[in-house]
């Protein structure tokens, strides 16, 4: 892999891209991620003389099979300006690389261990009530792996409804990264409609949108919607 240099309505003299590949050091950005497929480097200049402190600007964007990583700066020289973007390159990097380690070290617990190691969840249903308010009317409530049964049935399943502000679908890589699940939730920003993001095999990825129809409400009931 080598780091491409470019420059945005400006000249990239050699001794920059000498001073790019010294600062970036691909044996040290390949320990933190071992998935990195390219890494671009672009150098733009501000002309407005008002903005001189700040006249040379240097985005290092940084692209794996996770989600794409960019870092940018501003100073009064790009050589300032790739130091300060480089810093906070390597500052996402170290994050990441530091959040994938612990998630390896630490055991996933199942749903059914979860009384054993959160206090007090075991009084709990699945309405997020004490199990004792649930029993006062004399009808029992039994546990049944991660579900709770009140009586026969139905199944009383927990239902939890979060405030999302739409994104992209690289920043919804991102922060299923983050969190470490195996699917991310999220509204697309191009559509506004609901979407998930879902790890497949490997470091592949798949993403499911959905899109609202009326005429398919009109329709009977003949399976899950996102069945076959």
């Amino acid at each position: 892999m080598d780091i491409v240099v470019k420059g945005r309505k400006t000249e990239v003299p050699e001794r920059f891209r000498k001073h790019v590949a010294e600062k970036l050091k691909l044996e040290k950005i390949q320990k933190l991620d071992g998935k990195v497929i390219s890494l671009d480097v672009e150098v733009s200049k501000e002309p407005n003389p008002r903005q001189a402190d700040r006249c040379d600007r240097v985005e290092i964007t940084l692209r794996s099979r996770g989600p794409v990583i960019r870092a940018e700066a501003a100073a009064s020289d790009p050589y300032a300006a790739l130091d300060l973007a480089a810093e906070k390159l390597d500052a996402q990097l170290r994050k990441q690389h530091d959040k994938r380690f612990s998630r390896r070290g630490a055991r996933r617990i199942s749903a059914a261990e979860v009384p054993d190691h959160v206090p007090g969840a075991a009084t709990l249903n699945g309405n997020g009530l004490p199990v004792q308010e649930d029993e006062a009317d004399g009808v029992p409530t039994k546990k049944i792996g991660s579900l709770e049964v009140k009586g026969e049935g139905p199944l009383v399943v927990r239902e939890k409804t979060h405030v999302a502000a739409p994104m992209s679908l690289d920043q919804a890589l991102y922060e299923m990264e983050l969190v470490g699940h195996d699917f991310y939730l999220f509204v697309d920003s191009e559509t506004k409609e609901p979407s998930v993001v879902y790890r497949r095999h490997a470091y592949d990825y798949g993403v499911i949108h959905l899109n609202t129809d009326p005429m398919v409400a009109q329709l009977p009931a003949t399976g899950g919607a996102l069945g076959g």
